[in-house]
């Protein structure tokens, strides 16, 4: 293997000093054009690569972006993802992705190796909301390093956020369900600690008390997002002395395990038992008996947590100034909840 070109022997190649180099590779305005212009024709043909981390340390920016998700196997986050990188790549950016698995210990892990590695900003869902990382997120702050929440947020002073309307969404969701007929609606919620839960469940309850139903808590169970809990959870409900006719469901994958069980035991899905998820993952549109779901609009959620990113990183004396943007969210009304036009 070849050794490693450095700038020392472009300045032997040339004539020059290695100060000359630098100075014509990072744009020095009092260097010539034509010195410049000769001195990155001979690098570019010695196969010279300058030292990223060696400009970063100098320049004090990585041109790295950290990513913190609670895992990439979900479509909503990728789509997250895939949004953030289309906006940032053009500005120069690189993306660094992490998950934590839903690991207050892994998401405290990331924050510090994101910020040991010098990136110019973090993204994140957050996996809770208790303190334990509260040390981890000043750190990141500290270091005037911007952090925008995105999905699943935290109250921080001076972090920005990009959500959809979780309130929004469980009314709208409730009220279709009522619209068509149901009126015993049951509810799979996740973990109410985090604010998606908590406003998606009270816009459930919301829709509910504006149609004149009753609210039954045991038509309420925290489900875990997964097929198989979703299936645990929906065999609960039909234990109940009047069990539910419909399900708002927090998550598509936990009202696909509804569906599931539902279908084994042979009860009519929408006829005696409408179910709406909540994501809109593509497998809802392409089942053949496809659910109705939330769509969180994954792809522009990433595409505004970048501006807002964009928006802050050149303004160090406004980083602390705090931005929420909020989405609206969208039903996507299909066979699993429609008795009628399908």
């Amino acid at each position: 293997m070849s050794e490693k070109v450095t700038i020392y022997d472009i300045a032997e190649k040339l004539n020059i000093t290695a100060a000359t180099v630098s100075r014509a590779l990072n744009n020095n305005p009092k260097i010539k054009e034509a010195t410049r212009e000769l001195v990155i024709k001979t690098a570019a043909a010695m196969n010279y690569k300058q030292n990223k981390l060696a400009l970063a340390l100098k320049s004090g920016r990585s041109n790295n972006i950290g990513v913190i998700v609670p895992r990439i196997d979900s479509n909503f986050f990728a789509s997250v993802i895939r949004g953030i990188e289309e906006e940032l790549y053009p500005h120069g950016y690189q993306v660094i992705i992490c998950q934590t698995h839903e690991s207050i210990k892994r998401e405290n892990e990331n924050l510090h190796t994101l910020v040991d590695a010098q990136v110019d900003g973090i993204m994140m869902s957050v996996t809770g909301v208790s303190n334990e990382n509260d040390s981890a997120f000043r750190n990141v702050l500290e270091k005037n390093v911007p952090l925008i929440f995105f999905d699943r947020s935290k109250h921080i002073d001076g972090v920005s956020s990009v959500t959809i309307n979780d309130f929004k969404g469980g009314y709208l969701a409730t009220k279709h369900l009522i619209d068509e007929g149901c009126r015993n609606i049951a509810h799979f919620s996740g973990d109410q600690s985090l604010d998606i839960f908590k406003n998606r469940f009270l816009g459930y309850k919301q829709a509910l008390l504006d149609n004149g139903i009753e609210f039954k808590e045991e038509y309420v169970i925290y489900t875990k997002s997964a097929v198989d809990a979703g299936k645990e959870s929906v065999d609960k409900l039909l234990q109940l002395e009047t069990p539910p006719d419909a399900l708002f469901s927090s998550s598509d994958f936990a009202a696909l395990g509804a569906i599931q069980e539902l279908k084994e035991r042979n009860i009519s899905i929408p006829n005696e038992f409408c179910v709406v998820g909540f994501s809109n993952e593509p497998f809802t549109k392409f089942m053949e008996l496809s659910i109705t779901s939330v769509d969180q609009s994954p792809l522009e959620m990433g595409k505004m947590s970048a501006r807002v990113f964009l928006e802050q990183v050149d303004k160090t004396d406004t980083i602390k100034i705090e931005k929420k943007v909020v989405l609206a969210p969208e039903l996507h009304i299909r066979k699993s909840s429609a008795k009628t036009n399908f």
